[in-house]
């Protein structure tokens, strides 16, 4: 898959802190983004509404196949319901997990995905953008951090909305689906070969952020506005 947009490719397992690194670089940029994450989390909540079993791969992949979903004013609409919310919920994140183990669901989701890359460019964010849909990418990070580091950010986010929830508890889930992530026989979470991968642990957003401008400087200096 060859495409004259350059793409920025940010990995990693849940709670990494992905998500907020992609939508600052994209912004320090001024380049789209695309939260691949999303597709997978609405894939999830559309087939449990419709009361689908996740064991049944070619129903579950009918519906990523023709997700009513529009992306508005930073909104996300599911069959023009609101959905914002309910997508980032822990059991939208478990079911996202689950269905994205299924081949046909990747296989449905995937020219959706590279469809994102438009000019000026596109910081792109997932679990296997870098090793599966934009392996081309002239710049690839792997964004990781502990398990229980990883489930004390989600703790304290959960916590400020007022959501009671368990660390121990938040720390299981969270090895179980790095271990389904890992594991899985199709597009399984792992830096791509070229991959600059930073392990966000001790780390601010400021300095991630930091560390991969510069890495998108070095290989594209034309890229970041002033440098």
């Amino acid at each position: 898959m060859m495409t004259e947009v350059p793409v920025l490719t940010i990995d990693g397992p849940s709670g990494s802190g992905k998500g907020t690194v992609a939508a600052r670089v994209a912004g320090e940029l001024g380049w789209h983004v695309l939260d691949s994450g999303a597709l997978y989390r609405l894939t999830g909540l559309a087939a449990r509404r419709a009361g689908v079993d996740f064991a049944d791969h070619a129903a579950v992949a009918e519906i990523a196949r023709h997700l009513p979903v529009r992306f508005e004013g930073g909104k996300v609409l599911l069959d023009g319901e609101d959905v914002s919310l309910a997508i980032r919920t822990e059991t939208a994140g478990n079911d996202a997990s689950k269905v994205a183990a299924i081949p046909e669901v990747r296989a449905a989701l995937l020219d959706w995905q590279r469809g994102y890359a438009r000019p000026p460019g596109l910081v792109a964010d997932g679990r296997d953008m870098g090793t599966v849909v934009f392996p081309d990418a002239p710049v690839k990070i792997f964004l990781d951090a502990s398990a229980g580091e990883r489930a004390r950010r989600r703790y304290k986010q959960l916590k400020e909305k007022g959501i009671d929830v368990s660390l121990s508890g938040l720390i299981a889930e969270i090895e179980e689906r790095d271990q389904r992530d890992r594991n899985r026989s199709v597009a399984p979470l792992v830096p791509a070969d070229d991959a600059l991968v930073i392990d966000s642990t001790s780390m601010e957003v400021e300095e991630v952020v930091d560390r991969v401008l510069q890495a998108v400087r070095k290989a594209l200096p034309q890229a970041v506005p002033g440098k």
